[in-house]
């Protein structure tokens, strides 16, 4: 499915699916910041952390304004609506109440336990 042609969840799922958005959405969480200052706290190129903000811009999860010839970013908490709705569908806990069922069954079936 093209991106333009994807819904909300989709969008936002692919843009925050990459580490370093994850960050800058991090970064932008308390307050605005200069596409600068969000640059600076990369170890990439300043046209790699724009492409990055595009995406971010893109999904709705980060909002753009212009000071002058500056570009200020800010997180959109409604831009994440989408995805708070979708987790909202999954159940915290198994289906028993407890909430190691999906572990214990998935040690069962596998073997594998996460601490060994």
């Amino acid at each position: 499915m093209p991106p333009e042609e994807a819904d909300d969840e989709t969008r936002v799922l692919r843009a925050i699916a990459e580490p370093r958005r994850r960050a800058i959405l991090r970064l932008v969480a308390d307050g605005e910041l200069t596409a600068g200052q969000i640059a600076d706290a990369f170890d990439v190129s300043r046209p790699a952390v724009s492409q990055h903000l595009t995406v971010l811009k893109e999904a709705g999860v980060i909002a753009e304004r212009r000071e002058g010839t500056r570009r200020m970013y800010r997180a959109r908490p409604q831009g994440l609506a989408a995805l708070r709705s979708l987790l909202a569908e999954f159940p915290e806990r198994g289906a028993s109440g407890d909430p190691d069922a999906r572990t214990t069954a998935s040690t069962e079936k596998t073997g594998v336990t996460d601490g060994a």
